[in-house]
């Protein structure tokens, strides 16, 4: 196997910027097993090893997203994701994000909860951002946690950005709070403000 170079020049400083690139060689490329190009691979998804790892990931993966983001919405997640094309992400998601990631060491679950809010803010998925700000509440984060982090992601991310994430952060809140799952802060955040009568 080769390199391959690609160069480009900037006409401004009459310089050639380049780079390399060697492929990786074919067996580290991911094949799905059920590709019409390999038709015998060796299948470590089938292994009864892999079977039970992934039933052991899956499993704390419900677990540990019943525990972030409600049972309700767990439910509803896999009731809608359950159709012959769409269940396969589902298990996906709950393996690997909520099994492996959401299982590891080094952050509890606030800080995971304060990454997620500032990465879903950039990608602008609002839907996620609101499941992710009741998972932040149930994790412990305060309300002044999650305005500063959306606060400083609107500096990053955009204006934009920002207020539609500070509107979807105050729709989730006002609804817990009618739900009975959360007690306003308002006195803690914002002492200055005054509810006008």
């Amino acid at each position: 196997m080769s390199a391959t170079s690609l160069c480009s020049s900037n006409n401004n400083n009459k310089e050639n910027i380049c780079a390399s690139f060697a492929p990786l060689p074919t067996s580290f490329h991911l094949v799905p097993t059920n590709s019409p190009r390999t038709p015998n691979p060796p299948s470590i998804m089938a292994s009864d090893n892999s079977k039970k790892l992934r039933a052991e990931l899956f499993e704390a993966g419900l677990q540990n997203r019943r525990e972030v983001v409600g049972e309700a919405y767990v439910e509803t997640a896999l009731r809608n994701g359950s159709s012959e094309f769409a269940y396969a992400q589902q298990e996906l998601i709950t393996e690997w994000a909520w099994g492996n990631i959401w299982s590891r060491p080094g952050l509890e679950r606030k800080q995971r909860s304060l990454l997620n809010i500032g990465m879903l803010i950039a990608l602008k998925s609002w839907a996620e951002f609101g499941i992710h700000i009741r998972g932040a509440i149930r994790n412990g984060l305060t309300e002044l946690e999650i305005r500063e982090a959306i606060l400083q992601a609107t500096v990053y991310c955009g204006a934009p950005a920002g207020v539609q994430a500070m509107k979807v952060a105050d729709e989730v809140l006002k609804d817990m709070i009618e739900k009975g799952e959360h007690q306003r802060q308002l006195a803690e955040v914002s002492p200055s403000y005054k509810k006008s009568e």
